[in-house]
């Protein structure tokens, strides 16, 4: 079952307090007092942990941008080299933040998000094509000697 965006929303920032420390359900629910403790947190891990230059490949637009949405929330400026993909987000940060907040929350919420997106595409195929979506089928190569006739490779 699909679920709508302002469950996604509240999840989503759940995900956040989760990591920003949150040991009471109340805790769980203050967005805003997440992201003011894991703030807290950056600040103090970069007197402690100097920001290094950190440079993160992501697989594709959705990541890179919930990714470089969430160094945003925390005050890290995100960017990118001449020549560098598109696929490619530079920037400085405590080692240790990005080991014990950053990556981990970031792993979360695009797993969430993954998912809900996943569910709403296979929902939006199966009532358009009044089919449900799955892969391909696999099949045994075909017999040596040359390709099937009408055969493309892309």
């Amino acid at each position: 079952m699909v679920m709508d965006e302002d469950r996604l929303i509240e999840k989503l920032r759940s995900i956040e307090a989760l990591h920003a420390g949150a040991r009471t359900p109340g805790e769980r629910h203050a967005a805003t007092c997440a992201r003011e403790r894991i703030l807290s947190r950056l600040r103090e891990k970069e007197r402690a942990d100097p920001p290094v230059e950190y440079r993160f490949s992501l697989a594709d637009a959705w990541t890179r941008r919930l990714f470089v949405s969430l160094l945003r929330r925390y005050g890290v400026e995100p960017y990118r080299y001449p020549r560098q993909r598109r696929t490619t987000v530079m920037a400085r940060v405590p080692e240790t933040f990005v080991d014990e907040v950053i990556w981990p929350q970031f792993e979360e919420l695009s797993a969430t998000l993954r998912q809900y997106l996943d569910d709403i595409t296979d929902r939006v195929i199966q009532e358009s094509f009044e089919t449900k979506p799955r892969e391909a089928s696999i099949r045994p190569p075909p017999v040596p000697g040359g390709a099937a006739p009408g055969l493309r490779e892309d």
